[in-house]
């Protein structure tokens, strides 16, 4: 492994990276030659594309179904159940023993997912009463309603990397336009925009949080106001100081010199330079996104009930102290979670620190 070391200490032996290559491929270098931040990045996009795929790997639909000569599609489709051989023209369920027997039959074909149960699916021809342990129908085993644990782990992982995501994206946003304005016109407006953002820092965001939440109706992009509006800070500080650091630099004297606007300066020449510690914070940023939702999830106060959380699968875990694998399986999947994105941050944030480079690369 190429290892990364400070200063000018190269192997001269070592392979070098050429002195013309971007920085954009040298930092990409340095990242890949972290092994643990690369992996960790492979990891995470490979769960996060597996979640993508959630409905046609774990649905209580068939993916294809081939009954008296004829063709369906059932996970794209809602079929009544007399399509099957059933009594009644209602949606039908796939996990009726007497559906599965037809479906079944000598010269019919189906094809189920991996995991036959949906996130919200509850099987009401359970054997054994809920919570049901791990069994080879139930891999993870139920919760406390009667839903397929896995489904609900897979769904749940689904919508929390979406909710950091977009709330990541949302403060990153807010926070360089802030962080920008404030460092790049300094004097009395930083001054002003800093008292505010102190004032509005110095808020409980939890307490805050929690009181909106119970305020208004539970919905996914209401949390992802609430959580953003709190999010941004961080980014705008850093941001602020480099426009502040840069905006005295002698490229940016040139652009005013050329008579170019305040606007074209800012965009064009400064942000594209005080980007590093933008990228190195979404990592974090996603991750503290993650914690905020499981929280508030945890004391009901986050996504519709129904809708898969992992907190509220803690929650669960809470109140079913027998269930262990409740618990044990949910804590696993949000610590792994997190632990990756603090992974990958971390090894980003070295990737972009000018004082390091890989060994034998030419500075």
């Amino acid at each position: 492994m190429a290892s990364i070391v400070s200063g000018t200490d190269a192997s001269p032996n070592a392979p070098s990276v050429p002195i013309h290559a971007s920085p954009a491929l040298r930092a990409w270098r340095r990242f890949r030659a972290n092994r643990l931040g690369y992996a960790s990045l492979a990891v995470f996009l490979f769960l996060f594309a597996i979640s993508l795929f959630a409905e046609v790997l774990s649905n209580d639909k068939p993916l294809v179904v081939r009954y008296d000569g004829h063709w369906h599609f059932p996970v794209l489709q809602t079929l009544p159940e007399t399509t099957f051989g059933g009594d009644f023209p209602t949606p039908t369920d796939y996990l009726d023993p007497d559906i599965r027997a037809n479906l079944e039959k000598p010269g019919n074909w189906v094809l189920y997912p991996p995991n036959r149960y949906h996130a919200r699916t509850i099987n009401y021809f359970a054997k054994s009463p809920d919570p049901s342990r791990p069994s080879a129908e139930n891999w993870l085993g139920t919760d406390a309603q009667g839903r397929d644990l896995l489904a609900r782990l897979l769904y749940g992982f689904r919508l929390s990397v979406f909710f950091g995501l977009i709330v990541a994206a949302a403060s990153t946003v807010f926070g360089i336009l802030f962080g920008a304005l404030q460092g790049y016109f300094a004097g009395w407006t930083d001054i002003v925009m800093e008292r505010l953002k102190e004032i509005w820092g110095s808020m409980p965001m939890l307490y805050m949080l929690i009181i909106f939440s119970s305020l208004f109706s539970p919905s996914f992009w209401l949390l992802v106001v609430l959580i953003a509006v709190f999010g941004w800070l961080g980014i705008a500080a850093y941001v602020r100081a480099e426009f502040l650091k840069n905006r005295t630099l002698d490229y940016v004297r040139a652009a005013r010199a050329l008579g170019q606007s305040n606007r074209t300066i800012m965009w064009r020449h400064i942000l594209p330079n005080s980007l590093t510690p933008v990228v190195t914070l979404v990592p974090f940023e996603i991750a503290a996104s993650i914690g905020a939702l499981t929280s508030l999830d945890f004391l009901g106060l986050g996504v519709p009930p129904g809708t898969p959380s992992l907190g509220e699968l803690l929650g669960q875990g809470k109140e079913n102290l027998d269930a262990w694998w409740i618990s044990l399986s949910t804590f696993t999947v949000l610590v792994v979670t997190l632990l990756l994105l603090i992974l990958i941050g971390d090894a980003l944030r070295d990737a972009l620190d000018p004082r390091k480079v890989l060994e034998g690369e030419e500075r």
